[in-house]
């Protein structure tokens, strides 16, 4: 008699190119949650994303009859649900700073890493990379004083970094060298980390293949 793979309540419609979808992949590796990800085209999306999210979006997570169609809230629901190892601080007031740290890298970081990834050759995409640069070198001596992001400990707000960190390549972004030293450091620190490495997806691997 054949064994029956049991099958997860949870599925996670993911996009492999997309460094949303990859946040959340990297908290699920970091939970060692049992679920389904599904790399899914945003092209041809399934039934069940298209019904059950009013967005029709990626990435989708359903759990049971739960369905979350925002990467941030996934990933906080996710901490809640499996609370080891906590990936957002116990104290409400270091809760909040690390909640303002993620709004700030989606209003500083990710608004740029999708006008780039849109169209890479426009004139926009050029601004838009330069200013990312610039950005990252600027908040670079941060990592010199902790090994995470204003954190000892590995947090979301890393959950949201690391992603974009790893698709500096595909943004047509090298870092210089000496001014970027600790946070060059910091992305090795991420880059190595076993989560991180179950997380990629086949295209994301190719990056820096």
């Amino acid at each position: 008699m054949g064994v029956v793979a049991k099958r997860s309540s949870m599925t996670f419609f993911s996009n492999g190119e997309d460094h949303y979808s990859h946040r959340v992949r990297i908290v699920l590796a970091e939970k060692g949650v049992t679920v389904d990800v599904l790399d899914t085209d945003p092209e041809h999306l399934p039934e069940d994303v298209t019904t059950l999210n009013p967005y029709s979006s990626l990435p989708t997570l359903l759990d049971r009859e739960l369905v979350l169609f925002e990467p941030n809230i996934m990933m906080e629901y996710l901490d809640e649900r499996f609370p080891h190892p906590p990936l957002l601080p116990v104290y409400p007031v270091a809760r909040a700073e690390s909640r303002q740290l993620m709004h700030r890298i989606q209003r500083d970081w990710c608004k740029h890493v999708d006008l780039i990834l849109a169209n890479k050759n426009s004139d926009e995409a050029e601004q838009s990379r330069q200013i990312l640069t610039d950005s990252l070198v600027s908040i670079a001596p941060i990592f010199s004083e902790r090994p995470y992001f204003m954190s000892d400990e590995f947090t979301l707000v890393d959950c949201c970094t690391a992603p974009i960190l790893w698709r500096l390549p595909a943004l047509g972004i090298e870092l210089p060298e000496k001014p970027a030293k600790h946070l060059l450091k910091y992305m090795g620190r991420l880059f190595e980390r076993e989560s991180f490495r179950a997380s990629l997806s086949e295209a994301e691997k190719e990056i820096r293949a």
